[in-house]
């Protein structure tokens, strides 16, 4: 039987330092000898094939539901949808055979989160102790004090945070069985 995977999600505003967050998870992940995979929510359609290429031409011009481009260690699947799938969905469907999968977004579906906080950037962080999912977020990463909270709330200055968090993140992220 396959062990079951482990999903978590790192949420924050633009340019709040999400992706960094989850690259530097997904590396931490890899050298503890994880299989790590990861998801990305988009506001805006992917751009990751342009005009005149054939696999632009199978998807755009053919209007395939789906094309595949498989190359030398990598694959990449384009595929038309009616609406978006959550990241439960997505870790079910794409991400068989990881030991963790680390979301980035998905701010409004039921995992357990990480926030990025830069007051530099913004006012207030996405929590906010009335939301319905307030019970999600179980960490936050900040480079100021930003007030209290009812969960860990670590610096991007502190020393050796990044192994903490990991474990934490492992120890509360929600668990897929297959």
């Amino acid at each position: 039987m396959e062990k079951p995977t482990r999903l978590i999600s790192v949420v924050g505003k633009k340019n709040s330092g999400k992706t960094t967050l989850v690259v530097a998870l997904a590396a931490e992940y890899t050298r503890q000898g994880k299989r790590v995979g990861t998801l990305k929510h988009g506001t805006h359609p992917a751009t990751l094939d342009h005009e005149g290429t054939d696999t632009w031409r199978h998807f755009n011009q053919g209007m395939a539901d789906r094309s595949m481009l498989e190359s030398s260690g990598q694959r990449v699947l384009f595929q038309r949808l009616q609406e978006e799938s959550g990241p439960v969905t997505l870790a079910r469907e794409f991400m068989q055979g990881t030991d963790i999968v680390i979301a980035e977004g998905f701010t409004s579906h039921a995992v357990p989160k990480i926030e990025v906080f830069r007051p530099s950037e913004h006012e207030r962080p996405h929590y906010d102790p009335s939301r319905p999912n307030a019970s999600d977020w179980f960490a936050m990463v900040t480079d100021d004090r930003v007030g209290e909270f009812p969960f860990p709330v670590f610096r991007f200055s502190d020393t050796a945070w990044l192994v903490t968090i990991s474990s934490m993140a492992w120890s509360n992220a929600m668990v897929i069985e297959s």
